[in-house]
Formats: structure tokens, sequence, C-alpha cells
């Protein structure tokens, strides 16, 4: 029997991801997604209610609050955004 050997990453994306750029791309949709979920819920939308605000079908939503960060890209999660009025705004800091 071979032993497992056991690895320790930073984060999560950084376990699941195949590339520092791809963790990084993961990290930042997850972020987006959680920031507009929470508009979402604080303002009690139905999903229909808040796909009509987004400019999204209501599935889209859907996929969303399920947390499905497969299926957006950060240009899809940013228009979403800035249907909902809000700025979104990035910042590089070190790696380390």
């Amino acid at each position: 029997m071979s032993k497992a050997k056991n690895q320790v990453f930073a984060n999560v994306w950084d376990a699941i991801a195949e590339s520092p750029e791809e963790a990084a791309n993961l990290e930042l949709r997850f972020q987006l997604m959680e920031e507009i979920s929470g508009i979402i819920r604080q303002n009690g939308w139905t999903q229909a209610g808040a796909a009509k605000r987004c400019r999204v079908t209501q599935p889209r939503i859907n996929d969303l609050l399920r947390g499905r960060i497969a299926r957006f890209s950060v240009d899809a999660l940013v228009n979403i955004a800035s249907a909902l009025g809000r700025r979104v705004r990035v910042s590089l800091d070190d790696a380390a």
C-alpha cells in the first residue's frame, strides 16, 4: 500500500484549482457571488424579483444563490452587480 501525501494549501481555491491564476479567478467570482447573494437576501427579493432587477433569468439567480460558481464569469457577475447599482472595485495585494 502506498501512503497518501498530505498537502497543505493556503485556501480552498488553491486546493481545487490547477493553477494560481485559476485559484485567483475562482476566489474573485466567489466574493462577487457572495456580495450579490447578500444584497438579494437583505432586500428579501424573490428569485423572480431579483432576476428582473439583475436583468437575468430566474434560473440564473437560482444558480447564483446556490453557489454554482462554474456557471458564472467575472464579466457576468460584474454586469449583475452593475444592474443592482453597485460599482465593483478590484485591488491587487501581494500574493504572500
